[in-house]
């Protein structure tokens, strides 16, 4: 499914994005983060709780009834499906955020902080979401803990970097925004032609599990910043970055951990999810973006109105 000159080209483009996350760190950012921190805090619920409920529940609901001594690889999916909704966002959020003239700052500052935390709370949650699903499919904690500490590196140079050269942390920061978005297409493009025949007998129950996750990812994140009385537009920041789950990590995190046709079965949700997300999240944006724009012209008219009768 993924070959190994992919999975190297895969490990070097994590780098290469990674670095671009920490060039668009500064200390400033954390400054203006701990002055509104409740954007983040709820980023934080949402990526490390509620998300991962979302993927335990529909792995129960959907993918673990079908799942028997017979038919072990609905185990695989599973545990796969649980993997992928306990990472932290990507650097692909903060590409959608933008266009759909979201709160770029907020996206940003969530997919840093939960990157930067995700060494502890990935494994943790992961140990506890995974709790349960028999068969020899769990993914090692450890090895997500050292696949995100080896990330983290290129991260801490990207700061230092943006610290030192501005202006060459600036490129690194676009350059590694829009990686995120190729490494994506890469995995399609390279994928779907040559698994075509896998895609067609895929069962129903998988394709709910990779779409689902970022659907109901959206609709969580943006109905729970509601409830914590943030405003739309921040809301429709949180969704986009609860809905959108770092998929090339997850890819990456199965191809180290397993391999032959183990590895196929666990890799086959975290490949479809990074497909889907890139159709459910262009939608999603185009929504937004429009919300965005109606509440702007609203804003200006309701300012031109109290100008006139002043």
């Amino acid at each position: 499914m993924i070959s190994e000159t992919e999975t190297k080209l895969l490990g070097i483009m994590m780098i290469v994005i990674m670095l671009g996350m920490g060039a668009s760190l500064t200390v400033k950012d954390f400054l203006i983060a701990l002055r509104k921190p409740v954007g983040i805090g709820i980023g934080i619920v949402t990526t490390y709780l509620l998300t991962p409920i979302v993927g335990f529940t529909i792995a129960h609901l959907v993918l673990l009834p079908h799942a028997s001594p017979e038919d072990t690889k609905w185990y695989a999916y599973a545990v796969s499906l649980i993997l992928m909704a306990c990472l932290p966002g990507g650097t692909t959020s903060n590409i959608f955020n933008y266009f759909s003239k979201g709160v770029l700052s907020l996206s940003l500052l969530m997919t840093i902080v939960s990157t930067l935390l995700a060494v502890i709370m990935v494994p943790l949650t992961l140990g506890v979401f995974s709790m349960g699903i028999d068969g020899d499919w769990k993914i090692p904690p450890e090895n997500v803990a050292q696949v995100l500490f080896v990330l983290l590196v290129p991260t801490a140079i990207g700061m230092v970097l943006r610290k030192v050269n501005p202006n060459l942390g600036a490129t690194l920061e676009l350059v590694g925004g829009v990686l995120g978005v190729v490494v994506i297409l890469f995995l399609v493009v390279s994928w779907v032609p040559r698994n075509w025949p896998l895609l067609l007998t895929t069962p129903w129950p998988v394709y709910f599990g990779a779409i689902g996750l970022g659907v109901f990812g959206f609709a969580v994140g943006y109905l729970f910043a509601r409830f914590v009385r943030q405003d739309p537009r921040r809301s429709r920041t949180i969704a986009l970055e609860t809905g959108i789950q770092n998929g090339p990590l997850g890819v990456l995190i199965v191809t180290l951990t397993f391999s032959g046709e183990q590895q196929q079965q666990v890799l086959l949700i975290p490949v479809l999810y990074s497909l889907f997300i890139v159709i459910t999240a262009s939608i999603a944006t185009v929504f937004f973006r429009r919300k965005s724009e109606a509440e702007a012209l609203a804003r200006d008219r309701a300012k031109d109105g109290s100008v006139l009768a002043s």
